[in-house]
């Protein structure tokens, strides 16, 4: 069942989302060649807490971490570790959601370490695009696979795959609520939006084919050819006159 959230719920959520913004920012600016992941990590838990939320994924269904810190041909899931350290030329995905006073916020962004390829540069620059693209289509009146269908337009547009394993999702007093919302598809299907629906839109792009795998450690999924992946994520509230992006500063 979708749950459309009144003024005073999306407030709490747009608090919730604020704390994902901030937090991601600060993390931003200390990813570098040199730092193992697990230094990623303990600063985004601090980053979360002082500002008085709690990391929504450490414990959810098991996930031994606060983050996703997801390298390279990592897709999503990767579990923060000492032993993995950044190297210039990666590029590293940071997926982060934040409970607070009940509610949620979640959002992802894909981060260069250092000087990378042309075509790791490209590929970033296209999956958050697309990601724009998807929210422009978060209208009330449109359906959920127009945002799946701008998605994909966008991204094999541009010679690239969407991940079709994973999807985003209705988000508010949980993590994870419907709809679910494809990364492809056509469109004119699917739920039909409205306003106060509060979603988190989330491409996950491949330079090589789609298919994905996941590691023995239960979570961490990698492409299945070994090729690079990136993924970007907002929360957004559909308004009267559009959407809301609740995790942009």
């Amino acid at each position: 069942m979708v749950i459309i959230k009144s003024s005073r719920e999306i407030k709490k959520i747009r608090a919730a989302c604020r704390i994902v913004a901030e937090a991601l920012e600060v993390i931003k600016q200390i990813i570098r060649a040199g730092i193992n992941t697990r230094d990623i990590e303990n600063a985004a838990d601090r980053e979360i807490r002082i500002r008085g939320g709690a990391p929504a994924f450490k414990g959810y269904r098991g996930y031994p971490a606060s983050i996703c810190v997801s390298i390279n041909e990592q897709v999503v899931h990767g579990i923060p570790s000492t032993a993995v350290i950044l190297k210039d030329g990666d590029i590293v995905s940071i997926d982060m959601g934040v409970l607070l006073d009940g509610f949620y916020g979640d959002a992802a962004i894909t981060v260069p370490v250092g000087n990378i390829s042309a075509e790791a540069s490209r590929l970033l620059k296209t999956t958050e695009e697309a990601l724009y693209a998807g929210i422009q289509k978060a209208v009330a009146g449109n359906r959920v696979s127009d945002i799946s269908a701008a998605i994909q337009g966008h991204v094999e547009i541009n010679g690239f795959s969407v991940v079709r394993a994973f999807v985003g999702h209705g988000i508010g007093r949980f993590l994870h609520e419907e709809p679910q919302i494809p990364n492809f598809g056509k469109p004119g299907r699917g739920q039909r939006l409205k306003e106060g629906m509060t979603l988190a839109i989330e491409p996950m792009v491949n330079i090589g084919g789609s298919d994905i795998m996941i590691l023995k450690d239960g979570w961490t999924a990698v492409t299945s050819d070994g090729s690079f992946s990136a993924h970007f994520e907002h929360t957004i509230a559909i308004a009267d006159n559009g959407q809301e992006i609740l995790t942009k500063i």
